[in-house]
């Protein structure tokens, strides 16, 4: 590479943490102040693009980061939906403990599952998965200490404000998008990213895959379930068929997919394209999850990395400030850092 192109291209790195800095404030100061300007129109599709975007960053946590490709998220949403609705309608505790009862529950199953599905590979996996979901819903018809197949409506969503459900949807979606940036930024993401590409040649490495895999599993599952009582808080009832639906998986990784796997602003970008759509195809309920699939499985041929995969690609903008050059003196340590 010529000195005047390696000239012309610094500027651009330079100018490259200023663009980042400015992003990211303008995006919290109009994500802030919105309900104090948008109409309750433009303030309940944030707040589903929030709620939406978490669970989209938690599946990309395991698929796009740590190579663990799951069909049963939806597990963790209805568990999450149902430890707030028992506190709530059950219990009559205040409903914000629902939200500490959603990530304990789900952390709990999660440790449950996590021996069996773990021993299985690949593809294996990710049936395994889906299986425990599928069963898990079963149960859930048939338990009489959970209202069976009736459900339950969520009364205390109906006092509640938009602004107020607004504000807990961007704390989840806060959450969500912080722990990703802190585990990529650590040793410990670094780790699942090799594991990701090659478990034999990370575990010679220093990466305990057990431990790598529980833990990211776990942190997972744990916002997941806090991400699901705030979608059933928003949506004020909830059911097993509803609750444990795999249509919530298929939503993560379309938004996914669409955004760009493996990058922290996929999942951002994607629940925004998602939501928009599925407000555009309200009317066309019996044929929407056909025409999103369809709107997939193009993106994924026009752009197979996503549309934030196209625009690194072209531009090397990284927002979030996460990407660096992997050397070995690296993975020193990744042992430890999987075992704190």
């Amino acid at each position: 590479m010529s000195n005047k192109t390696m000239q012309k291209m610094q500027p651009k790195k330079e100018a490259m943490p200023k663009v980042r800095w400015i992003s990211l404030v303008v995006a919290v100061v109009v994500l802030v102040s919105l309900p104090f300007w948008g109409g309750d129109y433009i303030v309940n599709i944030f707040t589903l693009i929030l709620m939406y975007m978490a669970i989209g960053e938690m599946w990309n946590l395991l698929a796009g980061y740590a190579g663990l490709v799951s069909l049963g998220a939806q597990a963790f949403i209805g568990l999450g939906g149902y430890s707030l609705a028992m506190i709530s309608q059950v219990f009559k505790l205040p409903f914000l403990l629902g939200f500490l009862l959603a990530a304990v529950v789900s952390v709990v199953f999660a440790l449950i599952i996590s021996f069996p599905i773990f021993n299985m590979k690949d593809v294996y996996f990710t049936i395994g998965t889906w299986l425990v979901a599928e069963a898990l819903c079963v149960f859930f018809q048939t338990w009489g200490f959970v209202n069976y197949n009736v459900g339950y409506n969520i009364t205390v969503a109906r006092r509640l404000s938009s602004t107020s459900v607004y504000f807990i949807a961007f704390g989840v979606g806060l959450i969500a998008l912080l722990a990703v940036v802190f585990i990529l930024r650590s040793k410990f993401g670094l780790g699942l990213m090799a594991m990701r590409d090659n478990e034999a040649a990370s575990e010679i490495r220093g990466v305990k895959l057990y431990k790598s895999k529980l833990i990211c599993f776990l942190i997972s599952s744990a916002i997941t379930g806090v991400a699901g009582a705030a979608l059933y808080l928003n949506l004020a009832y909830i059911k097993p068929t509803v609750g444990f639906g795999i249509d919530w998986t298929v939503s993560m990784v379309f938004i996914t997919v669409i955004g760009g796997m493996g990058t922290i602003e996929g999942p951002i970008i994607g629940s925004i394209i998602f939501v928009i759509l599925r407000q555009l195809l309200y009317n066309f309920s019996g044929f929407s999850m056909l025409i999103l699939g369809v709107i997939a499985v193009v993106m994924i041929l026009v752009a197979p990395k996503g549309i934030m995969g196209l625009i690194n690609n072209k531009t090397g903008f990284d927002l979030f400030g996460v990407k660096r050059k992997v050397k070995i003196s690296d993975f020193a340590g990744i042992d430890a850092a999987s075992a704190e």
